[in-house]
């Protein structure tokens, strides 16, 4: 039988394989690192692209922010135009009742009664005063009570005062403020 030598052609078969492996190899790791170098510009284009959007909105928040500071500065001076036309519409129209409320004052004041102070606190009047006697003060509360303007009026205190005769006082009192039936219908 005849020998033949098969070894020189297996090594030549395996160097062959080694090389196109090596080959393939850095075929694969060439196109890997450009699939890799891509997917990196990809998602680098999809970040700029999604912070050139928020800078975008933040801009615009930023614009609607001031905006909004002006609408509320605006509203600011339209709650305080509003509150002073409202005193305003108050003031003009409680002067006819104001008039109306010291023209009662008057008119209950009996002789020997001296009014010292007034004082007006919403609906409450506090008067200071000075009486000939008690029976003064008395007769002032009856006629305070009486009137169509006032209510309920209310001694808070009466001290003996030498300095204007034997039997003179100081008194302090409060009364109501009411609007006669018929000026409430009406409205004022």
């Amino acid at each position: 039988m005849a020998q033949i030598n098969l070894l020189p052609w297996r090594d030549e078969r395996r160097q062959e394989q080694k090389k196109e492996f090596l080959t393939i190899l850095a075929v694969v790791f060439v196109v890997a690192v450009g699939l890799v170098l891509l997917a990196d510009r990809y998602v680098n284009g999809q970040i700029e692209y999604q912070q050139s959007r928020n800078n975008y909105l933040t801009q615009n928040i930023r614009e609607l922010d001031k905006k909004i500071a002006e609408i509320k500065e605006l509203q600011r001076r339209r709650n305080q135009l509003l509150d002073r036309m409202r005193v305003i519409q108050e003031l003009q129209g409680n002067r006819p009742i104001i008039v109306r409320i010291l023209d009662q004052l008057v008119r209950t004041v009996p002789d020997g009664v001296f009014y010292t102070s007034l004082q007006t606190k919403d609906k409450t009047i506090s008067i200071s005063g000075v009486a000939e006697s008690n029976n003064r003060v008395s007769s002032l509360m009856r006629r305070l009570d009486a009137s169509d303007w006032l209510a309920d009026p209310n001694l808070d205190r009466v001290n003996a005062a030498a300095q204007y005769g034997d039997q003179a006082t100081t008194f302090n009192l409060t009364v109501k403020v009411q609007l006669p039936k018929a000026e409430e219908e009406s409205g004022g």
